[in-house]
């Protein structure tokens, strides 16, 4: 049972390695327009060529098997919802033009009560009481983390802070709209779809100058077979192995390794400053987001042990 924890854990810690990886490609003198099209480019090959090993091992007339067919409108749902995750890197790398990658990564995180919001005006459902505290929590955390609350810091670029709350949105969408569409498919085919879908829309902002301008050859290689390996194949593929085993409660709180893994990663590999009240601010951002599911919990166990 631990390895399907430790899956879980490791797909959270690679998405918490991407920011650092973008920041030295653009060091290198590479574009989000560059980084984020590769990454996608390779990410769909590489994630693709899983999908067929692992359809060729499952053929036959299985129930198993059957999970790997997809009727043409499955697919067009499941791209049109990767056009989100498509959204996420644009914006997200490019809030990381303007902002350190520490903050970058509180402010994608906001994509937690965002998505408590979405589900409240969707559904329209009042918030209970512990999602609500839960937000309190993150709003001090995010203050805190942010590094700006001592004053000594550089006045925040609202440019970057805008590009990096606009990520959370369409992130927490996509969170929303992926558990919906399409769930009797095999998750890395779903997966795969929907990063096809995420391809042709960075391929439609940023056309694909990278293939010919002789960029691939000029160190942006490494970093889009980094990316992609690290952002599009083992994330969904990791979470896919361990989430249905321990759950998506559970499945949620360990996801915010990738915040203290980012910010560990901003400090030693780019040498960013993050001061101790910033990592109490990080620590206080996992708590609003463990909060709720560990409230969940706690219940669970309590009502089982009434009955």
């Amino acid at each position: 049972m631990m390895k399907y924890y430790l899956f879980v854990l490791a797909g959270a810690c690679s998405f918490g390695l991407l920011s650092t990886f973008v920041k030295k490609a653009y060091e290198s003198g590479f574009h989000v327009g560059e980084v984020v099209g590769s990454q996608n480019l390779f990410g769909v090959l590489m994630i693709w060529t899983l999908v067929l090993v692992t359809a060729k091992s499952n053929r036959g007339g299985s129930a198993e098997s059957k999970k790997y067919k997809v009727a043409p409108r499955q697919a067009l749902s499941l791209m049109a919802v990767g056009t989100t995750s498509g959204l996420t890197g644009i914006f997200y790398y490019a809030a990381l033009q303007y902002i350190s990658a520490s903050f970058a990564i509180i402010l994608l995180f906001q994509f937690t009560w965002i998505g408590i919001l979405l589900e409240a005006i969707t559904e329209r459902k009042r918030p209970g009481k512990e999602k609500i505290f839960s937000l309190i929590i993150l709003f001090v955390g995010i203050i805190m983390a942010s590094g700006y609350l001592g004053g000594g810091q550089a006045a925040p670029s609202w440019i970057g802070i805008s590009l990096g709350l606009l990520s959370a949105l369409t992130y927490a969408l996509f969170i929303m709209f992926s558990g919906k569409v399409s769930n009797e498919v095999a998750p890395i085919t779903r997966s795969a779809i929907m990063q096809s879908g995420s391809l042709i829309l960075v391929m439609l902002v940023y056309p694909p100058h990278f293939l010919f301008n002789g960029s691939l050859h000029e160190e942006l290689l490494p970093w889009a077979l980094l990316l992609a390996f690290f952002g599009v194949v083992i994330p969904p593929l990791f979470f896919a192995i361990g989430v249905p085993r321990i759950g998506g409660g559970i499945a949620t709180i360990m996801s915010a390794a990738e915040l203290p893994t980012a910010v560990i990663m901003s400090f030693v590999v780019l040498h960013e400053t993050v001061h101790s009240i910033q990592w109490i601010g990080v620590i206080i951002t996992m708590v609003g987001i463990a909060l709720p599911e560990l409230m969940k919990l706690r219940k669970r166990r309590s009502q089982m042990g009434v009955n």
